[in-house]
């Protein structure tokens, strides 16, 4: 991209103020303060207060930025085309779309969809202060059961994805899980425990170290009034019904099960070793895969955490849990 010179002490007629970016793009001011000065996107003109000015031009890239970033592209791989280029590329990726999905892009991103990219910005600039100050900041703004149900699942996925894409190395990965998982315990450490709360053993099964679905399921189960013991990741089933006395509850998060077959057999001895007044409620994307595995009964699979916090709910007010 040709880089224009910046003015330094007047606006070019027409400049748009940065609000008027953001409302027009649907992006948030943080998010066009990070492309413009971490991506070069575009370089406004200033005023003589400094206040940032937009040409119709860089407007204009800005749009069509957000609808690729919007279509699943990373805004590192487009940021340095030129805006003819950009033009040429939402075109083509229009013209690959469905009716629906075309009909889905051009509405506004939903909050945790813009917290999730903002997040992943700052992880993949290795950027700790600042992604723990943004998520810290969504938890305030929006609230816990937000933060767990969207904010948290939708920023897991796309850190997910990027792996996959391998726009993310390991440094990345840890990173925005030390973080996430961090806050997420602080929440748990948070609540207030209402004295007699049912009690609740929260962990991942022998073999499954990604923690943060865990330290999700422990943070809503404590929001919903349960006490919980985190035990945290890679804890063999003898373990886990050993810890499991005094507990209501056995909630495990499954996410990868490396090796199907032995998650399953796991999972199916601690509950044929538990007592049949505790309740084994297992979440996470691989649980949701295997759960046509699971031949003994008495396991709940959540799909979701709002689901999990549905059957948090049920089990408090005493009621019998269909698995």
């Amino acid at each position: 991209m040709t880089k224009r010179a910046k003015a330094t002490q007047t606006s070019p007629a027409g400049g748009h103020t940065i609000s008027v970016v953001a409302d027009r793009t649907g992006l948030s001011r943080d998010v066009l303060r990070i492309w413009e000065r971490r991506y070069q996107a575009v370089e406004p003109s200033r005023t003589a207060g400094g206040q940032r000015l937009y040409s119709d031009g860089e407007l204009q890239r800005f749009q069509l930025l957000a609808v690729a970033t919007r279509r699943g592209r990373s805004i590192g791989s487009v940021a340095g085309l030129t805006t003819a280029e950009l033009s040429r590329m939402v075109a083509d990726d229009e013209a690959a779309r469905t009716p629906l999905q075309a009909g889905a892009a051009a509405l506004p991103r939903a909050p945790h969809v813009e917290i999730a990219e903002l997040a992943l910005v700052h992880a993949r600039a290795l950027d700790a202060s600042s992604l723990d100050r943004e998520l810290r900041r969504a938890v305030g703004r929006y609230g816990l059961p937000m933060f767990l149900e969207d904010i948290v699942p939708m920023l897991m996925r796309r850190i997910g994805d990027e792996w996959a894409a391998q726009r993310l190395a390991i440094p990345h990965e840890h990173l925005a899980s030390g973080i996430v998982l961090a806050i997420l315990l602080e929440a748990v450490r948070a609540i207030p425990e209402t004295p007699g709360a049912p009690r609740m053993l929260v962990a991942t099964p022998s073999g499954e170290q990604h923690v943060v679905g865990a330290a999700l399921i422990a943070a809503a189960a404590a929001l919903d009034g349960w006490s919980i013991l985190f035990l945290g990741a890679d804890v063999p089933a003898s373990d886990l019904v050993m810890a499991s006395h005094g507990v209501r509850a056995v909630a495990l998060s499954i996410v990868h099960a490396y090796d199907p077959a032995q998650t399953v057999r796991d999972v199916q001895a601690v509950r044929s070793a538990l007592s049949p007044t505790v309740s084994l409620i297992v979440g996470g994307s691989a649980a949701v895969r295997l759960q046509d595995a699971f031949t003994v009964g008495g396991i709940t699979v959540c799909h979701d955490i709002a689901q999990a916090r549905a059957v948090f709910a049920r089990m408090a007010r005493g009621e019998p849990l269909v698995a």
